[in-house]
C-alpha cells in the first residue's frame, strides 16, 4: 500500500514538473514589436501619454503574470475598458505572452 502511495506521489510530482516545462513563454522581440499600439496611452519608455489628463497605468516593468491576466480579462470581457477590450480581443494568446514578456523585462520610468 505504501509503495502504491509513493508511486502516486512520484507520478504527480513528475506531471507537475513536465507541465511547468511545457508552459509557453513569451518572445520579447515580438512583444517589443507588438507594443506599438500600447505606447501612446501607457507611456512605455521613450514616449509620453497621449492623454495626460487621463490616468493611464504605467505597464513597463509590470509583473508578467499580472499583464497576462489583465489582457486575458479584457479579452474575455471580465474587464470592461472599451479601448482595452478592443485591443486585447485582437491578440492571440501567444501575442499576449509576448507582450507581457517584453513589458515585464524593461524598467519603468
Amino acid at each position: 500500500m505504501i509503495r502504491l502511495q509513493l508511486f502516486g506521489l512520484a507520478t504527480a510530482a513528475a506531471l507537475l514538473v513536465c507541465s511547468g516545462a511545457a508552459h509557453a513563454t513569451g518572445d520579447k522581440a515580438n512583444g517589443r514589436t507588438l507594443v506599438y499600439t500600447c505606447n501612446g496611452c501607457h507611456g512605455v519608455p521613450g514616449t509620453d501619454n497621449a492623454y495626460p489628463q487621463y490616468p493611464v497605468p504605467k505597464i513597463a516593468g509590470q509583473n508578467e503574470q499580472y499583464l497576462i491576466n489583465a489582457l486575458h480579462g479584457y479579452k474575455m470581457g471580465d474587464r470592461t475598458h472599451p479601448t482595452m477590450v478592443a485591443q486585447a480581443q485582437s491578440l492571440s494568446d501567444q501575442e499576449i505572452q509576448d507582450i507581457a514578456a517584453y513589458l515585464s523585462s524593461i524598467a519603468s520610468k
